[in-house]
């Protein structure tokens, strides 16, 4: 077990993993070949028979948006357990707590037992779990590695009751933070009282320790308005509210200090700034946020406070974009239109569709294409509609790459990505979706 808080011998084995037909994209002389030994080769995306579409992951890019978000996050007092469902990808959390992550966040039991194949030994699991079977294998991880830390989210006291009913008297109790929501939003206690009600349900609860408090800011805010950044600045309020309150009530008082975590990946600052003032009682501040592995060329590059002006943004610099898909164009059918090899199954189209950005020569030279000259208007499946501006011009058999939106819709349609330095892949990523 490594000193970051997960197997490394375990992610160092996915290179003994065989390149095969399962891998989109891969090059059939790869076929057979370990991942280790096709790496060895130092194969090159123009020209080692990659196929496309084909996304991959710009090392420098990951690399200089991990050591910003560590930096940033030490100089304001801030833990970050980054949420994994954005990549599923064990070699990334390694590096993520490689720098200075203080945990994974999960969203769901077959996300944390991927985390827990891999070592995974911090884990906030943000979502309620009263699942019986759920809880019975996590009972079992926990009574079987004494080094394994888990939380997960409670917001009412019948999910409280399930929960105890299911892990009976176990050997180590399941810690649980109180979930504070929003009206409209997602889960999450509604009211103060409600906090209070549900916290006290825990600690009558001889299965369970309350640990913490809760909360996620974007259930109701979702652009860059006053309105919008007001409410999440009440959120954090009452966030802070259900804290004081239930330390108040002495509910923390076994406890040298109290998990308070939220923070996705739009308004950390915002979340950031709460956190960081006066408390009544020691706490652990933990953001959450997960995108900024890989930032985008599209909601992120508008909604993180790294890809925008924020209010504690010093002397930071802006996330890079990552995420990259090539695409060949395969059809000119018309005047003004192109038809490329990518479609729904390989991109995001959820928040913004694909922002073609370059063309790749023949000599795998890549040049940028001139802003606003095409853009894509729609996906099917396995195309892309690519609308041309009079006077550009693209050909059959030329590879566009693009931009892309939302990475956590993106990663779980790639099981084996290609990260690059310039034209070289340097690394092979695994997701496990």
């Amino acid at each position: 077990m490594s000193e970051s808080g997960l197997d490394g011998a375990a992610v160092r084995a996915l290179r003994d993993e065989r390149i095969d037909w399962r891998f989109k994209g891969m090059p059939s002389e790869a076929f057979g070949s370990t991942v280790g030994e096709f790496l060895a080769r130092r194969p090159r995306i123009s020209g080692s028979g990659f196929v496309g579409p084909l996304l991959v992951l710009d090392d420098d890019a990951l690399e200089h948006n991990l050591r910003t978000m560590a930096r940033w996050c030490a100089e304001h007092g801030l833990r970050l357990a980054p949420h994994g469902k954005t990549t599923m990808a064990p070699r990334l959390f390694e590096r993520q707590l490689e720098h200075g992550a203080w945990g994974i966040t999960a969203a769901n039991v077959s996300q944390l037992r991927v985390y827990r194949a891999f070592g995974v030994r911090r884990v906030l699991l943000a979502n309620e779990l009263v699942d019986p079977h759920g809880l019975a294998w996590l009972a079992g991880e926990l009574a079987d590695d004494p080094d394994f830390s888990v939380a997960c989210w409670v917001d009412s006291v019948r999910g409280v009751e399930l929960m105890t009913e299911a892990l009976g008297a176990p050997r180590r109790k399941l810690d649980v933070l109180v979930e504070l929501g929003d009206p409209g939003g997602r889960t999450g206690v509604r009211t103060l009282a409600e906090a209070v009600e549900v916290a006290d349900a825990v600690a009558a609860s001889p299965a369970l320790r309350l640990v913490g408090v809760a909360g996620y800011e974007a259930t109701a805010a979702h652009d860059l308005t006053e309105h919008d950044l007001s409410i999440v600045d009440t959120h954090m309020t009452r966030l802070r509210e259900v804290v004081s309150e239930l330390a108040g009530r002495g509910r923390f008082g076994h406890l040298d200090e109290v998990v308070v975590t939220a923070g996705g990946s739009a308004y950390f600052d915002q979340v950031a700034a709460a956190l960081a003032a006066p408390w009544p009682v020691p706490v652990v501040p933990v953001l959450r946020s997960g995108g900024y592995l890989t930032h985008d060329d599209g909601l992120y590059r508008k909604m993180s406070p790294f890809g925008r002006q924020h209010r504690l943004a010093g002397d930071e610099a802006p996330f890079r974009p990552a995420m990259r898909i090539w695409s060949q164009v395969v059809s000119c059918p018309e005047p003004g239109l192109a038809l490329l090899t990518m479609g729904r199954r390989d991109v995001s189209f959820d928040q913004h569709l694909p922002e073609p950005q370059v063309v790749r020569g023949e000599d795998g030279s890549v040049r940028d294409l001139a802003p606003g000259s095409c853009r894509v208007t729609s996906l099917a499946d396995q195309h892309a509609f690519l609308a041309l501006e009079p006077g550009t011009e693209v050909r059959v058999g030329d590879w566009l790459g693009f931009g892309l939106s939302h990475p956590c819709t993106v990663f779980d349609k790639w099981p084996l990505i290609p990260v690059v330095d310039g034209d070289e892949v340097v690394d092979l990523v695994r997701t496990f979706f």
